[in-house]
C-alpha cells in the first residue's frame, strides 16, 4: 500500500538550485509571488563547487606567479613554483568544502522554500519529489543546466576518465594527464595542471578554442607548449583503456599512442533532461528545450527552461542574465502586469542573440563579446576588423617586461558600430566589460572618440582602435 502523499501549492517551481534557478525564484519572490526550489545535490550548483569558482582558483596561482616573475623587482623577490597544496586548500574554502549550508541560509532569507530530491514533472504544473507532490498556480521552471558529453569512442566509458567535476575537485595532482578537448575547460585545466606540474598532452580534433577567432586559439596552444605542454591538434581518438598498472591509454587515428596517469574528457556538454519527466507533458526527453526570448519553452505557456538547458548561451553568467528576465515575467504573467517583450525590454534576453560576453582564464586570457569577424560575414554584415597587437600600448610597457597580446574589433561598416571584439593577453578580462557595453548599447564609434582612455593603461587601445576606423568627419578607406 502507497504511503501517504504530502502535497504543497506555489506560484512558482524551480527544478534546480544553481545559481540560475536561485535567481529565478528571487526575482519572482521580489515580484509577489510564492516559490519553492527543488534540488538533489548542493544548492549553489555546478558553477558554485565544480566549475567556475573552483576552476578559477586553481588558474589563479599559476597566473599570479607568471605575472610576477615577468615584472623586473617582483621577479627578484619570487622563488619556487604553485604550492599545490595550499592551491588546493584555498579551492577547499571557496567551495566550503562542498557543505552547502550558507546558500541554504541564503534561500530562506530569500522566502524561497527548499525541497530536497530529484524532481520529476508528472503532469502539468506539477512536479513530484520521492512522496511529495508539488502543484505551481502559474509556472514551472527547468534550471537543471547540463553534464558532462562523453564522446562515442570504443573504451571510453570503461575507463573512466575525468569529467570537469573531478578535474576541479582534485586531491592529489597526477603526474601525468591526458585531455580529450580543445574547448575552455580543457583548455584551462591544461593551463591550471601545467602550472602544478603535470605533464600535460591535451588532443583536440580541432584547433583550440573554434569559437573564438583563429589567433585566440593559436596563441593559447602556443604558450601551453611552451610552458611544456604537449598540444596535438588534428587528431582522433580510437581507443581509451585502463592498463594493469591504472594508466590512461589513448590510441590515435595515427597509431600513436598517449599515455598517462590519468585522464580528463572535456569535449562539450548535455542537457540534463533525460529524467524530468518531460514525456509526460508531450516533450522528448534528453534534448535541449527550446525557448522564446522571455525563456518560456515554446507550446506550453506555463513551462520556462532558463540557463544551460535552454542551449542558448551556456554561461552562468547568461544564465543568470536568463533568470532575471524569466523570474520578472512569470511575476508579471501570474499578477496580470504588462509585459515588455520587445527586444531589449525587461522581459527577455536579447543579449543571448549577439552581445554574449565570455572569459577563458587560460595564459593568456581570451575575452571576447558579440560576433567573431566570421560570424558577422555568415550574418551578411558589411563589417572590418580593426586589430592591435596590444604590446604596442604606452600601458602594457608599465605592466610587463614581455607583454603580448592582440586585440580585435569587429566594426559594422554600414552603421558605424562595434558588433564584436576579442581580447588575448595578460589581464584581458577587465577589459572586457567596456566593449559589452559598446555592443549591446551601439554606441557609436564617432561619439567613442569622447570616450577617453585613461594614460598609462592598455585601455588605450580603444584609441588605436578609433585612429585605425578614422578620425571623426574624416573620410574613411573604403568609403
Amino acid at each position: 500500500m502507497r504511503g501517504r502523499v504530502e502535497t504543497a501549492t506555489y506560484d512558482l517551481i524551480v527544478i534546480g538550485a544553481g545559481p540560475v534557478g536561485e535567481n529565478v525564484a528571487d526575482r519572482a519572490v521580489q515580484g509577489g509571488l510564492s516559490a519553492v526550489i527543488v534540488e538533489s545535490e548542493l544548492v549553489g550548483g555546478e558553477c558554485s563547487y565544480w566549475a567556475c569558482m573552483p576552476s578559477k582558483t586553481l588558474l589563479r596561482a599559476g597566473a599570479a606567479l607568471r605575472a610576477a616573475k615577468d615584472v623586473p623587482g617582483a621577479a627578484e623577490a619570487v622563488t619556487g613554483e604553485v604550492d599545490v597544496a595550499a592551491t588546493l586548500r584555498r579551492r577547499d574554502e571557496i567551495v566550503h568544502d562542498w557543505n552547502d549550508s550558507g546558500q541554504v541560509e541564503w534561500l530562506a532569507g530569500a522566502g524561497i522554500d527548499l525541497v530536497r530530491g530529484h524532481g520529476r514533472i508528472t503532469g502539468e504544473r506539477e512536479v513530484t519529489v520521492g512522496d511529495r507532490v508539488l502543484r505551481a498556480r502559474h509556472a514551472v521552471a527547468v534550471c537543471t543546466g547540463t553534464a558532462s558529453l562523453l564522446p562515442d569512442v570504443e573504451g571510453i566509458a570503461a575507463a573512466q576518465l575525468w569529467t570537469s567535476r573531478e578535474a576541479t575537485a582534485v586531491r592529489e595532482v597526477p603526474p601525468s594527464l591526458v585531455i580529450v578537448g580543445g574547448g575552455v575547460v580543457a583548455c584551462e585545466m591544461a593551463t591550471a595542471f601545467v602550472s602544478f606540474g603535470s605533464r600535460v598532452t591535451v588532443l583536440a580534433r580541432s584547433g583550440l578554442l573554434r569559437g573564438a577567432e583563429p589567433f585566440a586559439g593559436d596563441r593559447v596552444a602556443s604558450s601551453l607548449r611552451a610552458a611544456g605542454a604537449d598540444v596535438r591538434t588534428g587528431v582522433d581518438l580510437v581507443r581509451v583503456v585502463r592498463d594493469g598498472n591504472g594508466d590512461v591509454v589513448v590510441t590515435l587515428d595515427d597509431g600513436t599512442e598517449v599515455r598517462a596517469a590519468e585522464g580528463l574528457v572535456a569535449t562539450g556538454r548535455v542537457p540534463r533532461t533525460q529524467d524530468l519527466g518531460l514525456e509526460t507533458i508531450g516533450i522528448e526527453p534528453g534534448g535541449w528545450l527550446d525557448v522564446d526570448d522571455t525563456l518560456r519553452v515554446r507550446g506550453h505557456d506555463w513551462l520556462y527552461a532558463v540557463g544551460d538547458v535552454n542551449h542558448r548561451a551556456l554561461l552562468t553568467h547568461q544564465g543568470k542574465y536568463q533568470a532575471r528576465a524569466a523570474g520578472d515575467v512569470i511575476a508579471a504573467r501570474a499578477l496580470g502586469r504588462e509585459v515588455d517583450d520587445a527586444p531589449w525590454g525587461a522581459h527577455v534576453a536579447t543579449a543571448d542573440h549577439a552581445a554574449v560576453p565570455q572569459v577563458t582564464f587560460t595564459e593568456p586570457e581570451l575575452a571576447s563579446v558579440g560576433l567573431t569577424l566570421a560570424q558577422a560575414q555568415r550574418a551578411g554584415l558589411r563589417v572590418r576588423a580593426l586589430d592591435y597587437d596590444l604590446s604596442w600600448v604606452a600601458g602594457a610597457s608599465t605592466y610587463a617586461r614581455s607583454y603580448a597580446g592582440t586585440a580585435r574589433a569587429v566594426v559594422d561598416e554600414d552603421r558605424g558600430v562595434l558588433v564584436g571584439a576579442t581580447f588575448v593577453g595578460p589581464d584581458v578580462a577587465e577589459l572586457l566589460h567596456a566593449a559589452t557595453i559598446a555592443v549591446v548599447g551601439e554606441v557609436p564609434l564617432e561619439r567613442l572618440w569622447h570616450a577617453v582612455p585613461a594614460y598609462p593603461t592598455v585601455s588605450e587601445v580603444w584609441l588605436r582602435w578609433l585612429e585605425a576606423w578614422g578620425r571623426p568627419g574624416a573620410a574613411r578607406q573604403g568609403d
